[in-house]
This record gives structure tokens, C-alpha cells and sequence, in this order.
């Protein structure tokens, strides 16, 4: 199983749309499950510093899912650009990796 799973970073407007899409990616079994919380963002933007508060997601899903998921946040995201950042798991629980397998087949 080893290099066989992905963290997917990113960012939304609300929380209500970050619900909207992480629920969209587990029912469709594109991701196993999502984690949202609360975040400040900082980042330049069109030549202008922005700061605003953001909701951020870890979406836990496959190797082989990786281009659905990022269709399906740019299909559904707000923001011109998205962020979508693929983080490896290298490492992690048997149990916890067999289940999040199970969930995405």
C-alpha cells in the first residue's frame, strides 16, 4: 500500500461550500473523507496583499483519483484559481489505510 494514497489541500470561500464539495467527493467515493476547519489567509493577489479567513480541507482519496477529485473542486470551486495541492502519505496506520482504500473502491 505504500505510496498508494493522497492528501489533497485546499481552500474555500464559506463553509458551507466546503461541506458542499468534500460531501460531493465522499459520496461519489472520489475521497474517503474530508477534514474542514478554519484558517487566516495571507497571499498577494492581482498585485494586492489579501487577508481574509479561509476554510481549509484535507481530503484523503487514491493515487488513481487524483485527476476526478481535481476536476470535480474546479468544476464546483468559486475561485478563479483553486488551490489543489497533493500531499504523498508515505506512512500511516494499516487499519486507517485499509479502510480509506475500502472507502474509495
Amino acid at each position: 500500500m505504500k505510496n498508494e494514497f493522497l492528501v489533497i489541500y485546499t481552500t474555500f470561500p464559506t463553509m458551507r461550500i466546503a461541506k458542499e464539495i468534500v460531501d460531493g467527493l465522499v459520496r461519489t467515493k472520489r475521497a474517503a473523507c474530508g477534514n474542514i476547519f478554519k484558517l487566516s489567509s495571507i497571499y498577494r493577489w492581482k498585485g494586492k496583499i489579501e487577508k481574509c479567513t479561509e476554510y481549509g480541507a484535507f481530503i484523503k482519496t487514491r493515487k488513481s483519483k487524483y485527476r476526478s477529485v481535481q476536476r470535480y473542486i474546479e468544476e464546483n470551486h468559486p475561485y478563479d484559481v483553486p488551490e489543489i495541492i497533493a500531499l504523498n502519505i508515505d506512512r500511516g496506520q494499516r487499519d486507517y489505510l485499509n479502510w480509506l482504500k475500502r472507502a474509495t473502491e
